[in-house]
């Protein structure tokens, strides 16, 4: 089973850092989606902070969630990685999953050293289609959900 399967597997609760009220915006899409396959997701947005997206209420900072985090899920530049990668290690989660054109070799190398596992420059929800349904299309033609 390769890594990103094991992780989609095991894990089901996400952080998701930079989700957006805006239901176009890909963080939002990303987090209906994993929610819909089971997926416990609380979004972390400062500037939203005490209101809800997606029925969950919004967190500054993924430190401030007294549950159990297993994946932290990031939507914002490359250059938050780092301090982001010290709160994942200080909080405990297992994961540390950079979305797509997001990489950092120091925010990889704070997360390994830890035990941590370490995803970057991947879409959570085009990982669980291509691994789970199947599915190699960004949005797949909506399918009768009878």
């Amino acid at each position: 089973m390769s890594d990103i399967k094991n992780i989609l597997s095991k894990y089901k609760s996400i952080a998701m850092i930079g989700v957006s009220n805006d239901p176009t915006k890909a963080s939002t899409i990303v987090m209906k989606y994993m929610q819909k396959y089971g997926f416990k997701v609380y979004p972390v947005n400062p500037s939203a902070k005490g209101q809800k997206i997606l029925g969950e209420e919004v967190f500054s900072k993924i430190t401030d969630i007294k549950k159990q985090i297993d994946i932290v899920d990031v939507f914002r530049p490359s250059k938050e990685a780092i301090d982001i990668a010290k709160d994942t290690v200080n909080i405990g989660a297992k994961v540390l999953w950079l979305q797509l054109g997001i990489k950092s070799d120091e925010a990889k190398k704070i997360v390994e050293e830890n035990k941590i596992k370490y995803v970057e420059d991947r879409c959570t929800k085009m990982e669980y289609q291509k691994h789970f349904l199947k599915v190699r299309q960004a949005f797949p033609v909506l399918q009768n959900q009878n």
